[in-house]
């Protein structure tokens, strides 16, 4: 298994970061893809994959929630980071736009999502994408980009089957799916039945949010990546080693790991 989308660098893991590595190992994980969020964020992230070489991998991106009237100064800088030869990003993310709580920041938010789209097409990298009440914003600014190559993950995906159609119209991206779809009242199990080949599927857990039942509640981990697993088995009807193999193949496709 490959955890696709954790942020274990964070505050929430301070008091036992160590731990629940070993636990993610223990599981049967094989890597930890680690998505940025702000400019504050990069120096944990690196020093986790430092201590995890080759487990524990970095991505580069600002998170829409992020994106504020400085936006422009911390894209700067980023670009900085992630354009040198000698990178350690695996991929430009999590980038996208967001409008649940908060329209505020919309054009920002659109701009810095576009900047960053670019980064990834340029770079030839991944592109690890969240978008929340935000769907056909986000078809606007990928339309303009549909014949440019580009690859990568609509993460936490929870949405429609004419949504999942949209999304993988885009023939480089996979949807990453995660603990939601554990819950009682979700639909995404008929959405996936429906709509989504397995083999466009890759699995992550958003820790520390989003846990999967039955740890749903509490502080998510990587580890915890099984219980979804568990449940794409159950959903597809086939066997939790040929979704694990599944899974796998494609996340290390998509990042460049094989």
């Amino acid at each position: 298994m490959i955890d696709t989308h954790s942020h274990i660098y964070g505050p929430e893991f301070d008091e036992d970061r160590d731990a629940v590595v070993a636990r993610a190992k223990e599981a049967g994980v094989e890597q930890i893809l680690l998505p940025n969020i702000n400019a504050d964020t990069i120096a944990p992230m690196l020093d986790l994959c430092g201590r995890y070489p080759n487990y524990c991998l970095p991505m580069m991106g600002l998170h829409p929630e992020d994106v504020h009237e400085d936006f422009q100064e911390v894209l700067d800088g980023m670009w900085q980071e992630v354009s040198l030869p000698s990178r350690p990003y695996i991929a430009i993310g999590e980038v996208g736009l967001d409008f649940y709580w908060d329209a505020t920041y919309r054009r920002q938010q659109l701009d810095a999502f576009e900047q960053q789209v670019r980064w990834a097409r340029d770079l030839g990298l991944p592109l690890v994408i969240h978008s929340r009440n935000a769907h056909r914003e986000l078809m606007g600014v990928m339309e303009r980009y549909r014949s440019d190559g580009l690859k990568g993950i609509f993460h936490c995906f929870g949405g429609t089957v004419a949504e999942a159609h949209e999304l993988l119209s885009f023939e480089g991206f996979v949807l990453g799916i995660g603990g939601v779809l554990t819950y009682k009242k979700s639909s995404l199990a008929g959405v996936l039945s429906e709509a989504v080949p397995l083999e466009r599927v890759v699995l992550e857990t958003d820790s520390p949010y989003l846990a999967p039942v039955p740890y749903r509640g509490k502080r998510n981990e990587s580890a915890y990546v099984a219980q979804t697993m568990k449940r794409l088995s159950e959903v597809y009807g086939r066997s939790l080693s040929e979704v694990e193999n599944v899974t796998t193949k494609t996340a290390k496709r998509l990042f460049g790991l094989l």
